[in-house]
């Protein structure tokens, strides 16, 4: 798995090894990313120069990453796996990007109140058919971590409903899996 856009485009991000079957990392694919990049970026959609970036169920880091890469001021990482944390640990001290970055060891599911700005993109890369990236949306809308005018770029094995307040804008389907892109309404 490498960057494949921006400023470190074709550097590689830490490897996920053989893995951990309890860890369950299932990382966007680069031809997915390099995909749902160039639509975002060519799209209607907000640009990553100076956005603030949230990265719930992050794995391995690499759409955050791959977002800072592209012009994002900040990441914050979200992720309660102990193996993702490492390899996110691992990709930060990897690219040098401490500063621009925040790891949050917690379910992103119930993230718990943000004291901060929201963000402006907010990726989910949740476990698939399981309805945890519905449940982190409305959590996250509600405790202020997004607003009406943060992008939404939610990953699942299938297409599927936003919950109740929140707009699908676009679906993208790439092999068996599905990008969605809102907003919260």
């Amino acid at each position: 798995m490498r960057i494949v856009g921006g400023k470190w485009s074709g550097r590689p991000l830490v490897s996920i090894g053989k893995g951990d079957e309890k860890s369950r990392l299932r990382p966007t694919s680069d031809r997915v990313r390099e995909s749902l990049f160039n639509v975002l970026e060519h799209g209607d959609y907000p640009p990553f120069e100076n956005a603030r970036i949230l990265d719930l169920f992050a794995g391995t880091g690499a759409l955050g990453l791959e977002a800072l890469s592209r012009g994002a001021d900040h990441v914050t990482f979200v992720e309660k796996g102990r193996v993702g944390q490492g390899i996110i640990r691992g990709n930060i001290k990897q690219f040098q990007c401490s500063n621009e970055t925040k790891l949050l060891s917690s379910d992103a599911t119930k993230p718990g109140t943000n004291a901060n700005a929201p963000y402006d993109i907010c990726f989910l890369d949740p476990p698939y058919g399981k309805g945890l990236g519905e449940l982190a949306l409305i959590n996250a809308l509600s405790q202020k971590w997004i607003t009406n005018q943060s992008l939404i770029v939610l990953e699942e094995g299938q297409h599927i409903a936003f919950p109740e307040g929140f707009l699908v804008k676009n679906v993208r389907k790439y092999g068996d899996t599905h990008i969605h892109l809102g907003f919260p309404e």
